[in-house]
């Protein structure tokens, strides 16, 4: 069976797990696990005092944590290969500067979900926080590769910063979707908030709703279009499990470019009504 982590009981100060990293569990026994540090607060307890340990990952690279994760940061950060999942909620960093595999978070997840990923799959089935796929304060870039889908609603700043990758949202998004965006793909199924796409320099942001928010006036109308490269996207979505409506196939787009305070090379596709 996979490693599997449960919570003994939930806790309102924040657990840091970044020491658990499924490339090193898989060779270490139990009791090994359990005596791993971690950071709790301003202690450093072993994982032991907080998790119960069963199972191995060291046949079918998986490593499970279970209870309500809310306040367990870090969990699948700087993962390279396999899968890593989350019974319940998951709390900040899920998946950060993971460079490979998947992560997979039944519940929902709390800020920087994803955050300077090169690579791999992040997984939300519920809702997320802010500055999802981002670029952490004072760094260059944000998601440099890899895929996020998040089932629900994310908040503001998603993918500011991003240099590659995709990153969908069946739900609502909030201000500032695609900050200061370098490439790489953004789908927001639901709502967005303000000043989507402000700063963009190249990439593509899809807004399916119709009603989507004013363009700043650094975008300029372009045309109305059936981009053929999104029919691929929404297809890949498809098969990958996400829930993506049949019309969004075979909508009409109106293109936006921007922004053009910066390179003005940046679009915004936003669903034509009807």
């Amino acid at each position: 069976m996979p490693l599997t982590l449960t919570l003994k009981q939930p806790t309102s100060i924040p657990i840091e797990v970044d020491t658990i990293r499924l490339e090193t569990v898989r060779a270490q026994s139990l009791d090994q696990i359990r005596a791993t540090t971690i950071h709790y607060g301003n202690k450093q307890p072993t994982l032991g005092e907080f998790f119960d340990a069963e199972g191995s990952a060291a046949d079918d690279n998986h490593l499970i944590w279970a209870g309500d994760c809310a306040k367990v940061k870090m969990i699948g950060a700087g993962l390279t290969a396999g899968r890593v999942t989350v019974e319940g909620n998951a709390g900040m960093h899920l998946g950060a500067e993971m460079t490979g595999g998947e992560v997979v978070c039944t519940g929902n997840a709390a800020d920087w979900v994803g955050a300077e990923m090169k690579g791999g799959r992040i997984h939300v089935r519920g809702n997320a926080g802010h500055c999802v796929g981002g670029v952490y304060r004072g760094g260059r870039r944000g998601m440099t590769g890899g895929e996020i889908p998040i089932d629900g609603n994310v908040g503001n700043e998603l993918a500011h910063t991003m240099r590659r990758g995709l990153i969908a949202v069946r739900g609502q998004a909030g201000d500032a979707i695609g900050f200061n965006l370098l490439a790489g793909s953004i789908l927001v199924f639901g709502g967005a908030g303000i000043r989507p796409g402000a700063g963009m320099r190249r990439g593509t942001i899809v807004l399916f709703d119709s009603n989507a928010p004013a363009m700043l006036p650094t975008f300029k109308f372009s045309s109305t279009y059936r981009p053929d490269f999104l029919r691929v996207y929404l297809l890949h979505l498809k098969r990958t499990g996400f829930s993506v409506p049949d019309d969004c196939l075979t909508a009409s787009y109106r293109r936006y470019n921007g922004d053009f305070l910066e390179l003005g090379k940046g679009e915004i596709l936003i669903r034509q009504a009807g």
